[in-house]
Formats: structure tokens, C-alpha cells, sequence
């Protein structure tokens, strides 16, 4: 088995870029191999992340590998000297990642690959006689291509879903540090995740770009944002006050009295509009999730999408029962991928420094099954298995106004930065 390959790789670089003695210094202290992945959804605050572990990971005299597109580049390596690998991993330098460091998005790419549960027609060819069900678990053929590269350490970012596998590689016995990314901001264990910040900075944006229409037609706005499970990105700038009201996933609402609310929003506001934040999760009383087709993501999660939609003509068709028989129209708007792109926000730019610089502490003590947080305003790690073992979701109880649709202002003292956590 070639264990040695990615130090290798390094060493034919040096000779092939005439590398002088001098700056040979850092990397023959070599102390073992780093890989890095990013998975799931692209946030803003991924690059900022993986920048800051590769630097502080070369200047401890470790090298760094980025696995491209998430799992799907350990899944991918063939384990062959000669092999061209260059989709499937790339050795990360300063000048590489200093490049992309202010950055939106992920240089490394992101995919929902899920190596327990590989499709038959997703496995690599090279796999293909081996690997022969529906669903397949190539866990086996990523932990020899880690050894294979001779990855020491493997630092995950990513979401629930992402981490999760992250859980399983750790349980298998490889050596994992997880760093917890998701614009949702659901994953247990942590008050932040890197991408809320500026996803909650972007529904306020647009939400007040697109408020000028409505109030010149004097219409009520509802506008669909991320949120499968957990409504924090609703919460979090219906709170702000860039809406009126907003509808989550954790409880179920009902329609005639969320018609009645907004044409009161309607009728108290000057300009003659309201405005609605729904997550893509929300549900109907008596009803379920909205989903957009039949397909699942390697996660086996279908695909949400048109509560939006749904929710729009409902309370057109029923807003003239509260108006005075008066019908108010509907601007209706997915923002989707609006609040993911672009640059990051200061505080997406600052946590993921923070969480790389974390990462390696404790790869530098030797320390591994955990997952990097910040708790109570203080950055800090916990177990690794947080992440399977428990569900972050909006405390309905404490923070959410079941009858107004909208969160409580209240009790404020001693709550984190964005207010709403769960409490492990």
C-alpha cells in the first residue's frame, strides 16, 4: 500500500518548481497529511474556513489535501500510482488558498455524496463490479483511499447530513475533527454555523429591496427562504424586522388565521402592505411538507420547494373574508440561492478563521471526534456523535409566538449573539 503518496507528490513539485533549501524549511518537518472536504449546500464562509487551516496546518509543518466535491472526491481516488486523481483531490498551498480566502462559496466544489449510500449508477467505474446493489456503502473503499494518500487527519465542513458521515468514519476508527457549516445554522451542539450570519444579512437585504413593490401596490409579500426542518433563517430577520410575520417548520399553522393577521399588518401599515417569511419546510395544519418532484438527494431527503406558492394563493383567495370583501394580491418570491451567494458577511469571514485555528489545536494535541462550536459566546468543541445523536430546531415554547406567527421579544438576558439555540 503507498502510503506516502501525497508527500510524493510534494517533493516532485519542489524539484519541478526548483524549490531552494531555504524554502524547503517548513516542509521537511513534514508531521503527517491533513485532508480537508466541504459538503452539502455552498455557503459563504467555506473558503475563509479551509484558508485558515491550511495555513496555520503548513506553518505547523503538516500538508493539506482538498478532497473536491465534498465525499464524492474520496469516493472517486483510484488507488493507483500513476493515476490521475486531479478531479478527486489537490494539494493545497498559501498561494492556493490565500486566493480564494475572501471568497464566497467553495474552491473545493460540494456535492450531497453520501458514501454509505451510493446509487448503483453513481458508484465509479473502476468500483462498478464490486459495488452491485441499489444502494451501496463504499465506506470500505474510503478508508483505504485515506490510507492510500496517507490522510492522518480529516476535517470535514459541513451540515448534519455532511458531518454525519463524518460520525461513521470516526466510529470506523479514523481520526476526525468536524467543522459545522450550514446557512440553517441546525446543526446540534453549536450556537453558530458558518453561512447564517450572512444568509440572515441577505434575507434582510432583499426583503427590504423588495418591500417598495409591494407597498406601491399596496400587496401583501410572502417570501419563501431556506428551512427544512429548523426555522432560525425565518426567525432570525422576521425578528430584525424585515417582516411581519413568519411561518416555520416546528409548528403548524393555520391558514385563515394567518390571512386574518396579515390583512391587519396590511391595514395598520401607512403604505397598505405586509410582509411574510415561510420556511420551505412549513406545514399546513393537517398537512405535510410541499415537495417540488419525486427525487431524493443522496441523503434520501425529496426535494422542498412551493409552500410559497401554495401559501400565496390561499390567502389572496381568502384575504376579501377580512378585507371588507376587498381581494389584496400576492408578491411572491422564492429568494433561494440569493442568500447563499456572494461574499461573506464579517462575522463569516471572523468564525470560520476561528473554527479552522480551532481544528488544528486540537489536531495539534492530538485530539479527534470532535466537533468545533461556539457556546454561549465562546468558541470550544464537543463530541462528534452531538451531531446524530440530537436535532437543533427552533424551541417553539420559548421563542415563538404560536398565535401571532411570529417570535417572542422577551428574556433577552444572557441569550446568544442570534438568540436562538438549543440547549445541550
Amino acid at each position: 500500500m503507498e502510503t506516502n503518496l501525497i508527500w510524493d507528490k510534494i517533493t516532485k513539485n519542489m524539484k519541478k518548481h526548483s524549490i531552494t533549501k531555504s524554502e524547503d524549511k517548513m516542509t521537511s518537518k513534514k508531521k503527517g497529511v491533513i485532508g480537508i472536504l466541504t459538503g452539502g449546500g455552498d455557503v459563504p464562509g467555506l473558503n475563509p474556513a479551509i484558508r485558515a487551516v491550511t495555513i496555520r496546518a503548513l506553518r505547523e509543518g503538516y500538508q493539506v489535501v482538498g478532497f473536491r466535491r465534498g465525499w464524492g472526491g474520496l469516493v472517486d481516488v483510484i488507488r493507483e500510482k500513476d493515476a490521475d486523481n486531479s478531479n478527486n483531490y489537490q494539494l493545497l498551498t498559501e498561494e492556493i488558498v490565500n486566493r480564494a480566502g475572501r471568497t464566497g462559496g467553495t474552491f473545493l466544489h460540494s456535492s450531497r455524496t453520501n458514501p454509505s449510500k451510493v446509487k448503483k449508477g453513481d458508484v465509479p467505474l473502476h468500483l462498478r463490479d464490486k459495488y452491485t446493489e441499489e444502494r451501496n456503502d463504499l465506506t470500505p473503499e474510503v478508508l483505504k483511499n485515506l490510507a492510500f494518500l496517507g490522510v492522518d487527519y480529516l476535517i470535514p465542513i459541513g451540515g448534519d447530513d455532511t458531518l454525519s458521515y463524518g460520525v461513521r468514519l470516526y466510529k470506523e476508527g479514523f481520526k476526525v475533527v468536524a467543522i459545522p457549516k450550514t446557512m440553517d445554522n441546525d446543526v446540534p451542539g453549536t450556537d453558530y454555523c458558518i453561512g447564517f450570519s450572512t444568509c440572515v444579512t441577505r434575507t434582510i437585504s432583499l426583503t427590504n429591496s423588495l418591500r417598495t413593490i409591494a407597498g406601491s401596490h399596496e400587496r401583501f409579500m410572502v417570501l419563501e427562504v431556506f428551512g427544512r426542518y429548523a426555522g432560525f433563517t425565518a426567525m432570525l430577520p422576521t425578528m430584525a424586522g424585515a417582516a411581519n410575520r413568519c411561518v416555520i417548520p416546528e409548528y403548524k399553522f393555520n391558514i385563515d388565521h394567518l390571512t386574518e393577521v396579515m390583512v391587519k399588518d396590511r391595514n395598520a401599515n401607512p403604505s397598505h402592505y405586509s410582509v411574510m417569511l415561510i420556511s420551505e419546510g412549513a406545514m399546513y395544519e393537517g398537512g405535510e411538507m410541499v415537495f417540488k418532484d419525486g427525487t431524493t438527494d443522496a441523503y434520501g431527503h425529496a426535494k422542498l420547494g412551493g409552500i410559497g406558492d401554495l401559501v400565496s394563493a390561499q390567502i389572496k383567495d381568502r384575504s376579501a373574508k377580512y378585507n371588507n370583501g376587498k381581494t389584496v394580491d400576492v408578491i411572491n418570491q422564492k429568494l433561494g440561492y440569493m442568500v447563499r451567494g456572494g461574499d461573506p458577511d464579517a462575522i463569516d469571514s471572523i468564525v470560520p478563521m476561528a473554527f479552522g485555528n480551532l481544528a488544528l489545536d486540537l489536531v495539534l494535541s492530538g485530539i479527534h471526534g470532535r466537533l468545533v462550536v461556539l457556546k454561549n459566546g465562546r468558541y470550544d468543541n464537543m463530541p462528534l456523535d452531538i451531531i446524530t445523536s440530537t436535532k437543533k430546531i427552533v424551541d417553539v415554547n420559548r421563542f415563538y409566538d404560536t398565535d401571532r406567527y411570529r417570535p417572542k421579544y422577551e428574556n433577552f438576558e444572557m441569550k446568544p449573539l442570534f438568540i436562538m439555540t438549543s440547549e445541550l
